[in-house]
């Protein structure tokens, strides 16, 4: 084993020692593009062409409101998806672009009463992409294609749907129809348990398939970096930019067995044993690397700790409030101790 040598404030360590893991291993290992486009648009790819692409949330908004981020209330609000605009309509103006799957996989879940989510009519779709589970979300459907049902295989560039404008939370106008798309990585199996718990007397309509449990990725970097080649879903994933840095005193919840490859290895912990998990979360709350700690590493009794925050990073996408500067100090804000919560609920 090569000799790691940190040369930054011992506190900095892990990080470093985390990005030297990811350059020994991050070597591209699948030369292929896993994620179709779910519909015809693809003047992502066109320069220039954006607002052909994207639908923002207003005609004198720029694309990016439509686009993946902290982009909406002037970068205080997260959307989790692309908005892609529709190309084709009927005579009363309304959307028919068919909707496809974005790759391979199985309906897990469709809702067809608008009333109960923003999302509208929406499906989920699971997949293992170079072996990562994958959960990708089509929303505002205008229908589904009949007979899809939940635990039904699709192939990639499968029509399920037609896109729409449905949402019982805004008005969707026609000059604006679109397919909400997105990627995503599942929070926690046990969403429906946790949530009766949490959010006592409030309802969950959609059992695990509740957009809370459901953290997006930037699914537009995404298609952009398939586009030039040599696509690696895990070095993706590795590559993420942390917003902060938490542990908590957890050794047994479900995202270590659905996503072990985003698990790190430390010698002390296999030796003594795991009291709990260094985690580094991104901008969205997607945990993308996980260090288990022995109780020697451990100096803290509290169930969650906040270690640090890359305050650059958080300055620039704070929309999801996971962390607060509040008496001349980071900490964890109520949305992160809950993010936390679902994260390591067991």
């Amino acid at each position: 084993m090569i000799p790691f040598k940190c040369g930054v404030p011992a506190g900095k360590c892990f990080w470093y020692r985390i990005s030297f893991v990811f350059l020994l291993f991050a070597a591209p290992l699948f030369a292929q593009s896993p994620f179709q486009f779910p519909t015809a648009n693809h003047y992502l790819y066109a320069p220039g062409a954006e607002l052909k692409f994207f639908a923002p949330t207003d005609p004198d908004k720029p694309w990016t409101s439509g686009s993946f981020g902290c982009v909406r209330d002037y970068g205080h609000r997260m959307h989790e998806g692309l908005d892609i605009r529709h190309l084709q309509t009927d005579r009363r103006g309304e959307p028919t672009d068919p909707v496809m799957a974005t790759a391979d996989g199985t309906v897990m879940y469709i809702n067809l009463r608008p009333s109960l989510s923003n999302y509208g009519n929406y499906v989920v779709i699971r997949h293992v992409i170079q072996g990562i589970e994958i959960y990708s979300l089509y929303a505002h459907l205008s229908a589904v294609q009949p007979g899809l049902r939940a635990g039904q295989p699709v192939k990639a560039d499968q029509v399920i749907a037609t896109m729409g404008r449905t949402s019982n939370a805004e008005t969707i106008g026609r000059w604006r129809a679109h397919v909400h798309f997105e990627l995503n990585i599942l929070v926690n199996d046990n969403f429906a348990s946790w949530w009766r718990q949490a959010s006592p007397g409030e309802r969950n309509d959609h059992g695990e398939w509740n957009g809370q449990n459901l953290n997006g990725l930037d699914d537009r970097q995404i298609l952009l970096d398939e586009q030039k080649g040599n696509f690696s879903l895990l070095n993706f994933l590795r590559s993420q930019t942390e917003l902060c840095r938490v542990l908590v005193r957890a050794t047994n919840f479900p995202y270590l067995r659905r996503y072990p490859m985003l698990v790190l290895r430390n010698p002390v912990a296999e030796k003594e044993g795991v009291a709990g998990y260094e985690i580094a979360l991104n901008l969205n709350g997607v945990a993308f690397a996980l260090m288990p700690r022995a109780e020697s590493e451990i100096k803290s009794r509290a169930k969650y700790q906040l270690l640090s925050v890359n305050e650059p990073e958080e300055m620039a996408n704070p929309c999801r409030n996971l962390v607060t500067h509040r008496g001349g100090h980071w900490q964890l804000a109520n949305e992160g101790k809950r993010e936390l919560e679902l994260l390591t609920y067991q």
